[in-house]
């Protein structure tokens, strides 16, 4: 009788580009021979037109039985509409640790060499934590007179409110992840963001909790920063960081700047990260406009895949699909449009004719 796949993993091509990305990055998968059978699943925009819900049960039933999956970008409407289906199905799978390293390519855009920086971002506290209050609705006032009434807080009646929240049980297994991730790896460093200065309940817990779990880890260094201070830093002096623990939204934003400085978010990879479930995806959007055209840069979802395959234990697999990104990135041929908009004589190839670039140099 044959023996079943050796890996099970449920797929979600996404919206815009999303299945484009995710066509190039199964094409990569196969060459490098890893025994994957795929659950394919419909999320996102797709989902809402055909279920009435952008994020039907079948998806999350689909991951966790699975406990893997590889996503591609997902639409998420800015002020009105369903809210975001990455943050629901961080929230539904308790993913708590949003993975997010970004290195230097020769070849690409980045603003120094040396850069290998990992953001560790916690994921499921925090502004999103999704506890708003619309300004001049019922339930605004209600909670503006409350603080009134019971803390003397005054606020204009016609906020909009949103609520931050931080436990010390979420910051301390976020930074015990971030101390193990650092211990696994071999990096010397971690450093906790927080602007505790300021908010000294809320990100002064999650400072608190810091130094506490870096006692667990002496072979480690621990520091902090103030995030507006490591924002200055990072465009600075970039070298002197190696893994970032960040509450939410801080690691939302860092991550991106961080994307910056190696070249943009075409080439910043993503996981989110659980006790027992996991999902891949590229940090960048869907990027709808670009959708059918076959253009845009498959880099962050391959090296997704990266994360992917190194979780699975294909260490061997990961190392090969990640050298033969950057020998591609590097030797300037086979490069979409985003790599050298500024070099007149540059002829960008297609999201698919990269990734067989790619492909060649696994065999």
């Amino acid at each position: 009788m044959k023996a079943g796949p050796k890996y099970r993993v449920t797929l979600i091509p996404g919206d815009g580009i999303g299945p484009e990305v995710i066509e190039a990055t199964l094409m990569c998968i196969s060459a490098l021979g890893v025994d994957i059978e795929w659950e394919k699943v419909c999320a996102g925009q797709k989902a809402l037109e055909k279920y009435g819900t952008p994020l039907p049960d079948f998806v999350l039933e689909s991951i966790r039985k699975n406990k893997v999956a590889l996503k591609g970008p997902i639409i998420t409407p800015v002020g009105k509409g369903f809210r975001s289906v990455n943050v629901a199905i961080r929230k539904e799978l308790d993913l708590y640790a949003c993975l997010r390293p970004v290195k230097s390519l020769e070849g690409a855009s980045s603003l120094k060499p040396n850069i290998d920086i990992v953001v560790i971002r916690e994921n499921t506290e925090g502004l999103y934590i999704g506890i708003e209050f619309e300004a001049k609705s019922s339930e605004s006032l209600k909670f503006i007179n409350f603080l009134k009434n019971e803390f003397d807080i005054h606020l204009k009646e016609d906020s909009g409110v949103s609520l931050k929240v931080i436990s010390e049980k979420a910051s301390r297994r976020i930074i015990k992840f971030a101390f193990e991730y650092a211990l696994k790896n071999n990096k010397k460093k971690v450093t906790c963001v927080h602007k505790a200065n300021i908010l000294k309940f809320s990100d002064g817990l999650f400072l608190k909790v810091f130094y506490e779990v870096a006692s667990d880890y002496p072979q480690i260094i621990a520091e902090d920063v103030i995030i507006d201070n490591l924002c200055m830093q990072l465009v600075l002096k970039p070298e002197n960081f190696q893994v970032l623990v960040l509450p939410n939204l801080y690691g939302d934003i860092v991550s991106d700047l961080c994307a910056g400085l190696v070249g943009g978010l075409g080439l910043a990879p993503g996981a989110n990260i659980g006790d027992q479930i996991a999902v891949f995806e590229p940090v960048h959007g869907a990027a709808p406009k670009y959708q059918g055209q076959y253009k845009v840069n498959p880099t962050a979802t391959i090296l997704s895949a990266v994360l992917m395959l190194e979780y699975l234990g294909e260490k061997t697999a990961a190392l090969r699909l990640e050298k033969a990104v950057r020998e591609v990135i590097r030797e300037g041929k086979y490069l979409t449009y985003d790599f050298k908009k500024d070099v007149p004589d540059f002829k960008p190839v297609s999201t698919l004719e990269m990734a067989q670039a790619i492909c060649r140099k696994l065999q």
